[in-house]
């Protein structure tokens, strides 16, 4: 997924430094004009190292400059002074990326933690100088070894975000505005489809001080799951999360029965990942400050079966009852454990 300002999913190549060459030097001394083999090592070639950084959130610089080269060893030099080991290239990268091996499509790392490190490609060996040569039958040896080339790979990189809790809905069903009062986030909001465009991350600070960051998604339509509205980069972004909130216009301002629409979000997280829909949930309904809404909270629950949280993010109604059937469900399911990769 790609906008002008955010990027989950790059291709990008990384390579070990050269390690510099040996050096052919001889001492150089006022009484011994031909002195003994002195030449140095050549230093270390730099390693291409990813390290995930909580206050990156996204892959954008990547993608502007995929191209990721440390720097070479220097060469050795006479009196055995060895070559100055090349710099490391640092790539900082948003905590919750996939690294992924091109060649093999298999998955090298997953860097979750912040500070987590990974040695992308490692920097060539330095060559030997003459010295190493020297024997009681070879006082003079030019021998020396080349430094060796670095480590070079072709890398995918696939940012998933990091949350405790995902919120999933139809467009315009008010997740956004559900966000913005339950959390620190501020995403924007506006009254049509397709506010948001990439993910958005806040913290839920709770009475009892404890908190959970909560991705909201862009909105799901039918066919999410196949790429259909760019819906299967979106779904990736919940894949780490122990809970899902099912957002849901109980007015049906849009023209859809809310229980189609509950019903619709599941099967497209279900055709996406199986595993998504055994996840503990609850239901926020949403509009209840519009007039449909009371007697399609009624027929929900006929239709599904299950009761949703009657809320208004507009009005504030029953926020801080879904924020406490919040709580409630990630902490008494926060030691479950998911297959939080792929």
């Amino acid at each position: 997924m790609k906008t002008m300002t955010f990027v989950d999913s790059v291709t990008i190549y990384v390579r070990g430094g050269r390690g510099g060459n040996g050096s052919v030097s001889f001492r150089r001394e006022k009484c011994v004009p031909f002195g003994g083999p002195d030449g140095g090592d050549g230093g270390k070639g730099g390693d291409v190292i990813l390290v995930a950084d909580r206050e990156v959130d996204s892959l954008l610089p990547l993608f502007y400059e995929p191209y990721q080269i440390a720097e070479d060893g220097g060469h050795g030099s006479g009196k055995r002074s060895s070559g100055k080991d090349g710099a490391d290239r640092v790539v900082r990268v948003p905590c919750g990326t996939e690294v992924w091996d091109t060649k093999t499509d298999s998955l090298l790392v997953d860097l979750v933690e912040h500070g987590q490190s990974f040695i992308a490609a490692r920097g060539g060996k330095g060559g030997l100088g003459n010295w190493h040569w020297k024997s009681s039958t070879n006082r003079a040896p030019r021998e020396h070894t080349d430094g060796e080339s670095g480590e070079e790979f072709t890398l995918r990189l696939i940012f998933k975000m990091v949350a405790d809790v995902g919120l999933v809905g139809y467009p315009n069903a008010g997740k956004s505005s559900l966000l913005s009062v339950i959390s620190d986030a501020r995403p924007k909001i506006a009254s049509y489809p397709f506010t948001t465009l990439h993910p958005v991350v806040g913290t839920i600070l709770f009475d009892d001080l404890s908190s959970v960051r909560v991705v909201d998604v862009p909105g799901l339509i039918e066919g999410a799951h196949k790429g259909i509205g760019l819906g299967d980069y979106f779904l990736r972004h919940i894949e780490r999360a122990k809970c899902v909130v099912y957002v849901v216009d109980m007015a049906g301002s849009e023209g859809r029965k809310p229980w189609d629409d509950y019903k619709c979000l599941v099967e497209e997280l279900k055709q996406y990942r199986a595993d998504l829909i055994e996840r503990p949930f609850v239901i926020a309904g949403n509009k209840m400050d519009l007039p449909e809404a009371v007697a399609n909270l009624e027929q929900f629950e006929k239709v599904t079966g299950i009761m949703p949280v009657p809320i208004s993010a507009l009005t504030g109604e029953g926020v801080d009852k879904l924020k406490s059937r919040i709580h409630d469900l990630f902490f008494s399911h926060r030691s479950d454990n998911f297959a939080f990769t792929s």
